[in-house]
């Protein structure tokens, strides 16, 4: 990245992003050194414009930002910066200092896809997952199909508890089936709303 410091007199706005829910957590400033450090430590590091100093985020408060990604505008002088935080954001404790709730309905899915995504190239053959990669499409295939059967034959009972396992169980294969294909989720997401239009 040729990241334009100059625009700013030596500093760019950089925008804090969770890497799971989207949502923008702060806004913090970075120095050319700040970028630097953020990208050799895997954690956010801003330039405090009061202080007049580098300071990482949660070097007080534990609460850090793990980096997963650093993306520029088109204009090349603010910064998106999506992040793993592993507390609350804001200096007041809320989850962002935009008062809003880090939550998503979906946030867990895209965590999931993350997971299932590591366990297709992982090593570790004690993986469930990773043994239904190893196996092919056709064995993926007969697991969703055969989690579908089993959704269907609860949803006849009246196991509320047994019907949510199944439609869990369901979900994951079918997760992993579109992983699979590399198809991405939201690919589908795109498909439903085609049609809803």
């Amino acid at each position: 990245m040729d990241i334009d410091f100059e625009k700013g007199e030596g500093l760019v706005p950089a925008i804090i992003q969770d890497f799971t829910t989207q949502k923008v957590l702060m806004l913090g400033y970075m120095n050319r050194e700040a970028l630097e450090k953020t990208q050799t430590l895997g954690q956010v590091t801003f330039y405090s414009r009061t202080r007049q100093q580098l300071w990482t985020k949660g070097e007080t408060s534990g609460n850090f930002l793990e980096v997963k990604e650093i993306l520029a505008d088109c204009d090349q002088d603010t910064l998106l910066i999506k992040v793993r935080p592993t507390g609350p954001v804001c200096h007041t404790g809320a989850d962002t200092c935009f008062k809003e709730d880090n939550k998503d309905q979906l946030h867990f899915i895209n965590y999931l896809k993350g997971i299932i995504k590591d366990r297709k190239h992982s090593t570790d053959e004690k993986s469930y997952t990773k043994s239904l990669f190893d196996k092919g499409i056709n064995k993926v295939a007969q697991k969703v199909g055969e989690e579908a059967v089993e959704l269907v034959i609860e949803a006849k009972d009246d196991n509320k508890d047994l019907f949510k396992g199944e439609a869990a169980d369901l979900l994951f294969h079918y997760l992993v089936l579109l992983e699979a294909k590399n198809v991405d989720f939201n690919e589908i997401i795109e498909e439903l709303t085609k049609r809803h239009e």
